[in-house]
């Protein structure tokens, strides 16, 4: 590991050693392996237990095999070359049997570098695999903070291009360091043994390639990292431009969504340029000390051969070697493009692995038991640390009633539904189901007690049938069927090519906003929990429709506590007690006509919506 800390910055080689102790249990350094063997051992590999470690001693031993072949070959060489010298003193059965010792070394090369290349890549790419398991595990841990805070498109970034580039490094650091280390060691040994002067000229003129290539990488460094950074911006500006293109289009905005995709991908353009510029670099200065090194020796080796300290094969031998020596420093610099690039890509991907889980839950917490009695005991929440939302907050229902909350935009409407379902916990306070703080059940339990219907719908790609039967997949065909007339969306259900099975785009591309919401509607009605929260439930619905959605929801939260969000206030009259909120705060309550009796701020939000009509 010694050469690859020449040639990384030190900083970042101690973090990745840190992670990788911390994701694979095993030091990023030689000795016993390091990372290239403990990614294999670790439960994140796909290759487990026995496989795993046949695999990297596999990889090992065929590495050895293929040095080994590799270093014989010159002495072969000049062994043939020894029996070659004076006019007519040539051996040819003897250089005849060399030849044929020669090709079969030569095969058990080719062979051992065929197998160590298949060790390597089912290796690096089983690796590449279970890191993208390990993110796609890790998202469903991290708090919906983490993900309201980076964009998608980042994040995807991360999971997809970056594991790609780390992977292609990961890949080149198997076939390289192992051969490499062995080739650069082996050939020592064998130049050791045969002329220790000619030995120390190589060992003394080397390390001048790594000094030069280690000066270069560490200008690089930054400059890849800052194009892995700018390349999750571009992603994640593509992915925003692709999902609101119908916005873009609506507003006349392709212009300006132009100039900031130029501006992104200059920024791009920039750091790429000088990090390519500076890494290009590494390998023509290295390949310069290299023919340095090539040129010693064979200046060195002309003297003691004309001395008759050596013989021309002797020489020869030397030669090669001096070019297998310097030859794992050249490929290490050649690829150090792809090594920087990696390390910052890799220090992406171990970010977003790092980023703080959840709040977990409490050591014995159970499973949730509700009877619709939920109380909110002095909550307070805010998003941002500076910016309290909703202060000093207590509310107390009763099984079965029926909760209406109102209030302008930004208020925190929605923002107490997710404190009700633990989206996000509250920053003092409690809340209670049952009698039991939130915070002391499973949240599988807690978020199976409720139904939701939101604004913003969410479909998947699938069957109309898979979306319906989302949160009951045993759900039969009638159930599936029942729930969709009684959401009033079996007429259009019909209508569609292959009715139920009819398979809609991500997102429900494919069907209208209103289509999109009746089905979310069909979704609760099939599963049909103890509690319910609507947050303006029919706002794409036509009127006509509205209504029967209405009536079928009166039917559906009988005996079931309800909280209901709604800009519209004439469809909460019903509700038993209607919440005012205000900057954070619960300033009126009551049901609407005790509301529209006190004249207060419920009476004017309410009245404000017929003043167009009566004027």
């Amino acid at each position: 590991m010694w050469c690859w800390k020449l040639i990384f910055d030190c900083e970042q080689v101690a973090r990745l050693e840190e992670v990788a102790d911390e994701q694979f249990g095993l030091p990023l350094t030689l000795e016993g392996g390091g990372l290239w063997a403990g990614v294999l051992s670790s439960g994140r590999c796909a290759l487990d237990g026995d496989e795993a470690r046949l695999a990297g001693a596999g990889s090992l031993l065929v590495a050895a095999v293929s040095v080994a072949a590799q270093l014989y070959i010159p002495i072969l060489c000049g062994d043939a070359i020894d029996k070659m010298l004076g006019k007519g003193n040539v051996d040819l059965a003897g250089v005849l049997r060399i030849a044929v010792s020669i090709l079969v070394v030569a095969a058990v090369a080719a062979l051992a570098q065929w197998l160590l290349s298949v060790c390597n890549n089912r290796i690096t790419f089983s690796v590449s695999r279970d890191l993208r398991n390990e993110a796609l595990r890790k998202i469903q841990t991290l708090p919906l903070s983490y993900l309201d805070s980076h964009p998608s498109g980042d994040i995807v970034s991360r999971m997809v291009a970056d594991v790609d580039t780390f992977a292609d490094g990961l890949l080149m650091g198997f076939t390289q360091l192992f051969s490499g280390i062995l080739t650069i060691l082996g050939t020592l040994l064998f130049m050791l043994r045969e002329n220790v002067p000619i030995t120390l000229v190589v060992v003394c003129i080397t390390p001048l390639s790594l000094v030069v290539a280690g000066f270069l990488a560490k200008r690089s460094y930054g400059y890849f990292q800052s194009q892995s950074t700018v390349r999750g911006k571009q992603t994640a500006l593509v992915n925003e431009m692709i999902e609101g293109q119908k916005v873009v289009q609506a507003f006349g905005h392709e212009a300006e969504s132009l100039a900031a995709f130029d501006e992104v991908n200059g920024q791009l353009q920039d750091v790429s340029l000088k990090a390519i510029f500076f890494s290009s670099l590494t390998n023509p200065a290295t390949r310069f000390v290299n023919n340095i090194v090539y040129a010693g020796v064979g200046l060195v080796g002309a003297l003691y051969a004309v001395r008759g300290g050596i013989t021309i094969g002797q020489l020869s031998v030397f030669l090669s070697y001096a070019n297998q020596y310097t030859k794992p420093f050249n490929e290490i610099s050649g690829v150090v493009t792809e090594l920087q690039n990696a390390l910052a890509c890799a220090a992406r991907v171990f970010e977003l692995l790092d980023a703080e889980d959840q709040v977990p839950e409490a050591e014995n917490a159970a499973a949730l038991q509700p009877d619709g009695h939920v109380q909110l005991q002095d909550v307070s929440f805010r998003y941002l640390p500076d910016r309290p939302l909703i202060e000093g907050l207590s509310l107390d229902v009763q099984p079965g009633q029926r909760i209406a909350i109102v209030g302008p935009t930004g208020c925190g409407k929605t923002t107490l539904i997710n404190l009700l379902m633990r989206f996000y916990d509250v920053n003092s306070g409690s809340i209670r189901v049952s009698g039991t703080d939130i915070r002391d059940v499973t949240r599988a339990s807690l978020r199976g007690s409720y139904g939701m219907v939101l604004q913003d719908t969410w479909l998947r790609a699938g069957t109309v049938r898979e979306n319906i039967a989302y949160g009951k997949p045993d759900a039969t065909m009638d159930e599936v069927i029942a729930a969709a007339k009684a959401a009033h969306a079996h007429s259009f259900i019909r209508r569609l090519p292959d009715g139920y099975d009819t398979v809609i785009a991500e997102d429900g591309g494919n069907i209208s906003q209103g289509q999109k919401q009746l089905l979310c509607i069909a979704r609760v009605m099939l599963c049909l929990p103890p509690m319910l929260i609507l947050d303006e439930a029919t706002s794409s619905i036509d009127t006509r429709t509205e209504v029967r959605i209405q009536k079928a929801f009166a039917r559906m939260m009988q005996g079931r506590t309800s909280f209901i969000v709604a800009h519209r206030l004439s469809t909460i009259r019903e509700a038993d007690v209607i919440l005012v909120m205000k900057d954070g705060h619960i300033v009126e309550q009551g049901n609407h006509d005790q509301l529209l009796a006190q004249g207060g701020f419920y009476a004017k939000l309410y009245n404000s919506q017929f003043e167009g009509v009566q004027t």
